[in-house]
This record gives C-alpha cells, sequence and structure tokens, in this order.
C-alpha cells in the first residue's frame, strides 16, 4: 500500500500540469465554437435553399392549376402556346425524328435549312458539325403545329424533340427516362418520392411501350446539376 505524506510533492506536480490542461481545454471550446459556426452557417444557407424550393414548388402547382381546364376547350393557337410554354428549350434550332426506309434506323438530327440543297449540302460525306453551309431552323408556331398533328404539308410523318438545356446552361424541366424491364415499378417508386416531396409530375407512356417518361416542370429557368 502506498501512502502519502503530507510533505508530499503532490500538489506541486498538479499545478504544473493545470496550464496544460487549461490550454487544451481552451482550444477544445475554440473548435466547438468553430464548428457551431459552421453548422450555424450551413444551417441558414439550407433554410434559405428549403424557402426558395417551396416557393418554386407553389409556382409550379399555380401553373399546373391553370392548365386543368379541358383542352379541347382550346383554341389551335392556345393549345400551340401552352405546349411552348412547358417544353422551352433553345429557339434557334431543334431536332426531328427521322426514319431510314432502307435500315429502319430512326433517331433525331438537327433541322437544317439547307439539307440536300445541291451546292451547299455535302451529307452524307460531310457532317452537318462540320458543315459551312449549315443554317438551323428555329422553333416556330408552325413548326409546333405540325408537330402537334403529326404530319407536315406533305402528309409525311412530323415528331420533333427539344433541345432543353440553354446556352447559359438552365434549363425549364426534366425529364426521366424508365426503360428497364421493371420500368412500372421504378415509376410509381419515383412519383412516391414526388409526392412526398410535393413535386408536381407528369407521366407518359414511352413511344415503343416498353418505358415510361417523367416530366417535371418548372416556372423559371433552373441550373443543372
Amino acid at each position: 500500500m502506498t501512502t502519502f505524506s503530507p510533505n508530499s510533492n503532490c500538489d506541486q506536480d498538479v499545478s504544473s500540469l493545470a496550464p496544460g490542461l487549461k490550454d487544451s481545454i481552451d482550444q477544445r471550446n475554440s473548435d466547438i465554437r468553430s464548428r457551431m459556426n459552421l453548422l450555424n452557417a450551413e444551417r441558414n444557407g439550407l433554410e434559405k435553399e428549403l424557402r426558395q424550393l417551396l416557393s418554386r414548388k407553389k409556382q409550379t402547382v399555380d401553373t399546373l392549376n391553370n392548365v386543368r381546364p379541358d383542352s379541347d376547350t382550346f383554341s389551335p393557337q392556345k393549345k400551340i402556346e401552352l405546349f411552348r410554354n412547358l417544353f422551352r428549350g433553345r429557339k434557334d434550332v431543334f431536332p426531328r425524328r427521322f426514319e431510314s426506309r432502307k435500315t429502319g434506323k430512326s433517331g433525331y438530327q438537327p433541322v437544317c435549312a439547307n439539307e440536300w440543297k445541291r451546292g451547299l449540302c455535302g451529307k452524307p460525306k460531310i457532317r452537318c458539325s462540320e458543315c459551312p453551309y449549315r443554317e438551323w431552323v428555329p422553333v416556330s408556331d408552325a413548326v409546333i403545329e405540325k408537330h402537334l398533328r403529326g404530319t407536315d404539308e406533305r402528309g409525311h410523318d412530323f415528331i420533333i424533340g427539344v433541345y432543353p438545356l440553354l446556352e447559359d446552361e438552365t434549363c425549364y424541366f426534366l425529364a426521366v427516362d424508365f426503360d428497364k424491364k421493371n420500368f412500372r415499378e421504378d415509376v410509381k417508386a419515383f412519383l412516391q418520392t414526388c409526392r412526398i416531396y410535393h413535386v408536381p409530375a407528369a407521366v407518359e407512356r414511352s413511344r415503343s411501350g416498353n418505358g415510361a417518361h417523367v416530366w417535371i416542370f418548372f416556372t423559371s429557368p433552373t441550373w443543372q446539376s
């Protein structure tokens, strides 16, 4: 058994440790306060983002509520305006669907005013992206009308797409593609998440019938992420 006499040096040893212990506590206190300041700043940022999201949600809901009336009562011009308001993308160019009669290959390519014009168009030897005579056709009400009707003035199929990413790298909508075997379950799960976070979403069956697209529209241009 060890005992300490009244003349022990214990008090002296403790006092010699006090300055180091105090510095350690002060340092830890400073670290905690710095961390709390960072957390407060992060919280303030998240609260600001949350307010913006809630505001955007309200605007989106209001916009969708405004287009609820039966579309059969809309004039052709009103339908065109509604379509262009929802599917807003680049206005200077748009892609059109093609399908090869020989190979059955299909896809989309940008529409050029000089396509197949002798002396100007160098296809297929020269790609459109490398052609000096490239002249994109802009989106117009007439183009949208032909798309909604499904045919052009000659009775040929007319289906266009949209380039959603604007030149400033913002967009007005999102399109989520589901094409796996279990796409139905995936779509249901995705929509359930949208409902939880109060995000309005619209669903359509894909052209092939073997998938679906979910559309989310914004009332103002949103940065891509």
